[in-house]
């Protein structure tokens, strides 16, 4: 397979070449490195949080949007497929880097992470990635500087001018539309976590409401995560049986039916700090090849109307 990086770069690319279409800003940074507004800023918008969607998976998904409701209320979802959920999902779109460097703070995402390939996910499917190039798309209230991208170069071991930092806030437009395509990631990373093998997950599709895009990041986080939790349903296609696929939704865990915002704030809206166990899509379809099928969990759209604040 081609290099998750070398893919997302040629997206960058086309983001550069239709800033004014996106609605997003480009700044090449003193040291060379390329920050891509998508949302701090820049108002960004849905087409922008697609291709910054398909950035963040490394090429390697299928990514538009679809009609559905919330309550009696007509909403934009997010639709999402890949036939290569351990890559497009593990190995790129998973928000694993924190950053804080010199004062930013910032969530990352995207293939540069493959280049590190510290995580645990990368011993589990077997892959670590070499490129020239590292596009690391960061969440953050703040676009990232120099010494951010010189953080990001040393790490994945390329040159600064190599570097590639498409930055959203969570409370933009396209916050609200690549978070809701998370439903897939989620997932896959919460079969994984459980003892099953990524590489056995053929192929997954899913789909998420995109929430209204909140006043503060501390809110848009919360609401863009009931949209997963409560919202978000997803249809895999697996390889091999296993026993713990009833663990997979939201339903399965303790906090289901809580707000976000009451998690976050019973951890001190320290995402890294919440249970890893609460971040899990709210229905799930598993095919087993040769084996059948099984439907777990289910959505609540209850909960979702108050976090949107639909009436």
């Amino acid at each position: 397979m081609e290099s998750l990086n070398r893919m997302a770069v040629e997206l960058v690319d086309e983001a550069i070449d239709f800033a004014d279409e996106l609605a997003i800003e480009v700044h090449e940074l003193d040291n060379g490195a390329v920050v891509p507004d998508f949302g701090v800023e820049a108002v960004g918008g849905i087409e922008a949080g697609l291709l910054l969607t398909e950035i963040q998976t490394g090429g390697l998904a299928t990514v538009q949007t679809g009609m559905g409701t919330v309550g009696d209320a007509p909403r934009t979802h997010v639709e999402v497929s890949t036939d290569h959920p351990a890559m497009a999902f593990l190995a790129a779109q998973k928000a694993g880097w924190e950053l804080s460097v010199e004062g930013f703070e910032g969530l990352g995402s995207g293939p540069a992470r493959a280049l590190v390939a510290e995580e645990e996910e990368y011993q589990r499917i077997g892959y670590r990635d070499a490129a020239d190039f590292a596009v690391l798309a960061i969440e953050s209230e703040q676009l990232p500087d120099e010494a951010v991208a010189e953080h990001v170069a040393e790490r994945a071991g390329v040159p600064t001018s190599s570097v590639f930092l498409p930055t959203f806030s969570t409370a933009s437009i396209t916050g609200s539309v690549a978070l809701a395509a998370r439903a897939g990631e989620l997932a896959a990373f919460r079969l994984s976590e459980l003892g099953y093998d990524p590489l056995d997950t053929l192929s997954v599709s899913a789909s998420a409401p995109v929430a209204p895009v909140a006043g503060s990041d501390d809110v848009a986080m919360a609401r863009t995560n009931d949209a997963l939790a409560y919202g978000g349903e997803v249809h895999m296609t697996v390889e091999e049986p296993f026993d713990r696929f009833d663990e997979l939704p939201s339903t399965a865990g303790a906090e289901f039916g809580v707000p976000f915002a009451e998690i976050f704030e019973a951890h001190g809206w320290e995402f890294y700090d919440v249970p890893v166990e609460v971040f899990a899509p709210a229905q799930v379809t598993v095919d087993i090849v040769g084996e059948g099928v099984e439907i777990l969990g289910g959505t609540e759209e209850g909960l979702l109307e108050e976090s949107f604040g639909i009436e």
